[in-house]
This record gives C-alpha cells, sequence and structure tokens, in this order.
C-alpha cells in the first residue's frame, strides 16, 4: 500500500509511519516543521524515518493548496492519513488563526486531494470534540454540538467536511477521535512531558483544576494499532442507517467515527504519582485553576472500534509511563 501521511514528523504520525514501514507498505511523509514546539525533535524523528527503505519526506504546509495539488499529482496513493493539525487547546486561545489555516483551509485541501485521487481518508479528529458533555463514556452516538474550545470546533468541522465528501463525491472517509495520546518521542507541551521534565528538574509541575482532573490516556502503540487496522478497513456505507432516526456515528454515505481510547479513567493524581513511582522522586506541585477550554473528565466507550477491527487499546498506564520515562531519559541523557 502506498500511504500519504500528512503531520510525519509529529507524535503520532512519527509512530505509525514506523509501524506501516515494518509491514512493507511505502509512505510519503508531509510535515512543514513548524515551530510549535522543539522542531530538533522533529528532525530527529524524520532523521529515523529517513533511514528506514520505503519512506519519502516532502517539507510543505497542508494549508497550502499549490503544494498539495502538486503532492497528490505527483503520486498514486491508496489511502490519505491525514494527522497534520494545529494541536493544543491552550494555543487556540492566543492564536485562533492557526487552526483555521491548518485544521479547516489544510483539510479542505485534503480532501480535495482524496477526492480526486481515489484514495480513502484516515482523519485525526480528537476526544475534544465531546465538550460539554458529562455523561461518562464518552459514546460515538452522543450529541457533539457543545465544544468548548476553538480546536475542539475545528475537529468538529473535519468530521462534517469529511462526511459533506463522502457524500457528495463517495470519499470513504473515518475519522478517528483520539483519547490524550502519550508514550515516548511524545510532544514537549503534553501533561507527562511537561510532569517529567519538571521533577526531574525539581521544579514545580502546573497541575490545573488543583488535580480534580480525569484522562482516558491511551498509549500510542494502541493508538498506531488502531489506526493501521483502521486504515486496511476502509468506511463503507451502513445499510442500516436510518435518516428519520439517524446514528451519529455511521451513515448511508462511506463515512464512519471511531473513539480510540482506553476505556479507562485515571485521575489526574493517579498519573502523577505513576510518574513519581518511576523517577523515584516526588513532584512538588503548583496548584492552578482550571483552564478555559479544558474539559474535566473524558473517557472513550471503544465498542465500536473493537467491533469493526477486532481490536481494543488496553496498555496499563504504569507500563507507558515506564516506557516513556525510559526514552526521555536516554534522549536527553538525564539520569533519575
Amino acid at each position: 500500500m502506498h500511504v500519504l501521511l500528512t503531520g510525519a514528523a509529529g507524535f503520532i504520525g512519527f509512530h505509525l509511519a514506523r509501524r506501516l514501514l515494518s509491514r512493507g507498505d511505502s509512505v510519503t511523509g508531509v510535515d512543514n516543521l513548524n515551530a510549535y514546539y522543539d522542531v530538533t525533535l522533529k528532525e530527529a524523528r524524520l532523521a529515523q524515518l529517513a533511514a528506514t527503505p520505503g519512506f519519502a519526506f516532502v517539507r510543505a504546509d497542508i494549508a497550502d493548496r499549490a503544494a498539495m495539488q502538486a503532492i497528490f499529482a505527483g503520486g498514486k496513493f491508496d489511502c490519505v492519513v491525514n494527522l497534520a493539525a494545529q494541536a493544543g487547546v491552550r494555543h487556540s486561545l492566543l492564536h485562533p488563526h492557526d487552526y483555521i489555516d491548518a485544521n479547516v483551509t489544510g483539510f479542505l485541501n485534503i480532501l480535495e486531494g482524496a477526492r480526486h485521487g481515489g484514495a480513502h481518508l484516515v482523519f485525526a479528529s480528537s476526544s475534544s470534540v465531546y465538550g460539554g458533555n458529562t455523561r461518562l463514556p464518552f459514546r460515538e452516538t452522543d450529541s457533539v454540538d457543545h465544544p468548548v474550545s476553538l480546536y475542539a470546533a475545528t475537529k468538529r468541522a473535519n468530521e462534517l467536511m469529511a462526511h459533506s465528501y463522502s457524500h457528495l463525491f463517495g470519499v470513504r472517509a473515518t475519522g478517528l477521535r483520539f483519547f490524550t495520546v502519550y508514550g515516548p518521542w511524545g510532544r514537549p507541551d503534553m501533561a507527562l512531558f511537561l510532569f517529567t521534565r519538571g521533577i526531574l528538574a525539581g521544579e514545580a509541575i502546573p497541575v490545573f483544576n488543583e488535580g480534580h482532573m480525569v484522562r482516558d490516556f491511551t498509549y500510542i502503540d494502541d493508538i498506531v494499532e488502531g489506526v493501521a487496522r483502521v486504515i486496511d478497513q476502509p468506511a463503507a456505507s451502513d445499510p442500516s442507517w436510518n435518516s428519520e432516526a439517524p446514528s451519529p456515528a455511521t451513515s448511508r454515505a462511506p463515512w464512519r467515527i471511531f473513539n480510540i481510547g482506553n476505556n479507562q479513567r485515571v485521575e489526574l493524581m493517579s498519573y502523577i504519582r505513576a510518574i513519581e513511582s518511576v523517577l523515584g522522586r516526588k513532584a512538588t506541585l503548583d496548584l492552578l485553576p482550571m483552564q478555559a477550554g479544558d474539559v474535566q473528565a473524558t473517557q472513550a466507550d471503544t465498542s465500536l472500534l473493537a467491533a469493526a477491527v477486532g481490536f481494543k487499546p488496553a496498555t496499563p498506564v504504569e507500563e507507558g509511563v515506564r516506557r516513556f520515562v525510559d526514552w526521555y531519559c536516554d534522549y536527553y541523557k538525564v539520569s533519575r
């Protein structure tokens, strides 16, 4: 299979590229290497991918229409996986235009490429789309009409845009709502990275909502396995879909939405204790109020994913944290 993978230098993109290459697929990776976080980390990921046969890299911004048209014209792709996006809820409060450029305009360019190239599309959505919902676990059939951040709104827009292209042009599209992904080579702006770095440096770590947060932390290998299986099973029309009682998770068009999460509620303080245990150090906590755009709790119902592709994430948080800390200490040459 020839896969076009956007966001290839990113955390999930890097791991997915390695997974696809290891099974014999060829991957054309696209990334703009923006400075949202440490570019040298992105370059280090790319260096590993570049050493693997079957990988080609194009530096481009998905919001650049001409560049994306040239990429699609230059190769026949069986599947397009769109992981490129402007991430981060808090960043969206200060830089909203970044989210429209990358997550809306950029995604439109991806849809156009998939439409004209005949490729099926797998794209990253987010647990953030559940917004104001408080009933756990979150199910794909729940309402997602009350986003509490612009980031979440753009991810919901992706789902709707993809559906319109599936309905109008037959683009086979599957959206994946990721739940708090963590693991080696992770993003420096995410909690595990920030907490590990802060504890090792003897600095106070920022703990929002005074620690009264719950997250469905999902290990990167589980995310990648779920994505790979979805790649192998393009979306199809749901023959049982009823327009008088429409399911939000499927459609008469070849379009699907799945949660990918660990299906576990983990309190933030328990997560911190797991990091402390692996590091053998105690954290100093800077207890802060809830941040605008955040939600207090998430948990994924993954029964639809399990039924569709036969896979359910299951890596325990303690094991995933240990693997991250091992990687962090090795990569940054620090001792515990």
